[in-house]
């Protein structure tokens, strides 16, 4: 069975809606939105292992590289997996509601830097980072340290926003297709203040070409597709130019057949 054959069942349109209507609530009301997302990557998840497998993950360790305040946690901890979250920053650890986060009896939280993870090699089941790859100034350092503390047979999954898709900008809006140091600009103009995601700094332009392109050279890359489409939008992951402007998010899944060198990129 090819790693996405059961999400594509559930890649539905109605699902696409619901979790693209999730995004502007963002930051007025993140539980709602991080607990609609944190269900579905679970899911996802789930999805992705059971058609590797042929089983389900219960029982396996996931580690969230940047999983914030313990939506995740709580999350998959549901589904049985043992959850271990790194987040370098303290205060987006304790950002979520009571019980969640570091202080949450879920799983396990570190602080540490996604791109020089605590981790031994070979270490975790599964690697997940969701939405954190254009927010860090190296992404494919992450994408190789989340591939050497993966065992053989694990899974990696790293899903990110695409710079020129519609929500390259995040809260910025549209307005970083004027490019990302305009869009900065304008945004702290009109709200009296910088934007949480700040192009340079903790917002940076990454392209789906650039994630296929180092995906490829690891040689343990299974499947890519967007995140948010329905099934059969998918293949505009696979046009280049379309994906670009048409992905938002891109999922790369890797499945490490042994050690990998973590130098390709």
């Amino acid at each position: 069975m090819a790693p996405t054959d059961l999400l594509a069942k559930r890649a539905t349109l109605t699902r696409s809606v619901r979790l693209l209507a999730g995004f502007r609530h963002e930051q007025r009301d993140p539980a709602r939105f991080y607990g609609a997302l944190a269900d579905d990557t679970a899911a996802m998840i789930g999805d992705l292992w059971q058609a590797v497998h042929g089983v389900a993950p219960a029982g396996k360790t996931l580690l969230d590289v940047g999983g914030g305040p313990g939506y995740f946690a709580d999350a998959f901890a549901a589904a049985g997996l043992r959850y271990v979250g790194v987040e370098p920053d303290p205060a987006e650890m304790h950002a979520g509601p009571a019980g969640a986060g570091a202080g949450s009896a879920k799983g396990s939280f570190v602080r540490a830097s996604g791109t020089a993870l605590p981790f031994a090699d070979a270490s975790v089941d599964i690697c997940l980072s969701s939405n954190v790859a254009e927010h860090v100034a190296q992404p494919w350092r992450l994408g190789n340290e989340m591939l050497r503390v993966t065992r053989p047979g694990g899974l990696v999954v790293l899903s990110y926003t695409v710079w020129l898709g519609p929500f390259g900008g995040h809260e910025m809006g549209l307005t970083h297709y004027l490019g990302g140091a305009r869009a900065a600009a304008r945004y702290t103009r009109r709200h009296g203040h910088p934007p949480k995601n700040y192009y340079g700094s903790s917002l940076f332009a990454v392209s789906a070409a650039q994630g296929l392109d180092w995906a490829r050279h690891t040689g343990a890359l299974v499947a890519a597709f967007p995140r948010y489409h329905p099934r059969w939008a998918w293949w505009m992951a696979a046009v280049p130019g379309i994906r670009e402007f048409g992905v938002s998010n891109l999922v790369l899944v890797l499945q490490p057949s042994e050690p990998i060198d973590c130098n390709v990129f």
